[in-house]
């Protein structure tokens, strides 16, 4: 079992950038395929971005993808999320995620260890 505490959330005008971390204890965080999900108000938690374990693969979905770079840090325990040229629409509350599977690794249902989440909130 792995803990997650995710950071960097904030306040932005669109067309900014903020970088997410999300900072991993308790665990073999080398074990952990890791990723970012988000939720926005009254919607369902939505994929972001998944990293493998090495940090060589990456994976986005459509609506971030050129926007948005998920890196690793595996000697700091942490993973990362660059968000750049932001949308109103990329509001969200961001949490990280872990697993050592390697299955469904764009489903919520595929990650079984969770951060608490960080607000990112994006104005017009």
């Amino acid at each position: 079992q792995v803990r997650l505490v995710e950071s960097g959330g904030g306040l932005v005008q669109a067309g900014g950038s903020l970088r997410l971390s999300c900072a991993a204890s308790g665990g073999t965080f080398n074990n952990y395929r890791m990723a970012w999900f988000r939720q926005a108000p009254g919607k369902e938690r939505a994929f972001v971005s998944t990293i493998n374990r090495s940090g060589a693969g990456t994976y986005y979905a459509d609506s971030v993808k050129g926007r948005f770079t998920i890196s690793r840090d595996n000697a700091k325990k942490t993973v990362y999320l660059q968000m750049n040229s932001l949308k109103p629409e990329d509001t969200a509350v961001y949490y990280c995620a872990g697993d050592v599977w390697e299955t469904a690794i764009t489903l919520r249902a595929g990650y079984r260890n969770w951060g608490q989440g960080t607000q990112v909130t994006v104005s017009s």
